[in-house]
């Protein structure tokens, strides 16, 4: 069942995040679909429910989606390369925040910094850990601490996720520190 779950949720996360026309799903603008919708559109594939997504979102590793307040919306907390106003404030960050990534993209990554390419931003970790495990799952780990306190004083702007994950636009290399 544990596997099913995870194929479960990757599914519904690269409907909410990437490509919801795959199966007829909708986003509005702010990145919000029916739960009944979504349920009935994954059906076919998975067999998805109510108890099964809340599972799936609010599983061990990180809170990947949210629920509107009656419960009826869901969406991808972060992640998206589909255009939507998640509606985040801006918020100043911590001095330095964390990103990990794999040793296949170290190369580029040092020479043009961290860039969102297909997504809407780059994906930072306030926590370490939760940075290592992000970058093993792509591969060897490669570490970066990134200086977001001083980002912040030249005018980038960065966003805080409803799961805690900070988000900005872009990291020029300048302000990246390989971790050893």
């Amino acid at each position: 069942m544990a596997d099913n779950l995870k194929r479960m949720g990757k599914y519904v996360s690269m409907l909410l995040r990437h490509h919801p026309e795959e199966a007829g799903i909708i986003l509005d603008e702010h990145g919000w679909t029916d739960v009944d919708e979504l349920i009935e559109k994954v059906s076919p594939r998975y067999p998805l429910t109510e108890e099964i997504l809340h599972q799936i979102a609010f599983g061990p590793d990180k809170q990947r989606y949210e629920f509107s307040e009656d419960g009826r919306k869901i969406r991808a907390v972060h992640g998206h390369s589909v255009s939507v106003d998640l509606g985040y404030e801006e918020i100043q960050p911590p001095a330095i925040l964390y990103h990990g990534t794999a040793e296949k993209y170290r190369e580029s990554i040092e020479k043009s910094g961290l860039e969102k390419r297909s997504r809407q931003y780059v994906h930072l970790s306030e926590n370490i850990e939760q940075a290592k495990a992000v970058g093993q799952r792509h591969g060897k780990l490669v570490l970066y601490s990134v200086k977001a306190g001083e980002m912040y004083d030249a005018g980038f702007v960065f966003y805080r996720s409803k799961s805690g994950v900070w988000l900005t636009d872009s990291v020029p290399k300048e302000y990246l520190m390989r971790e050893v």
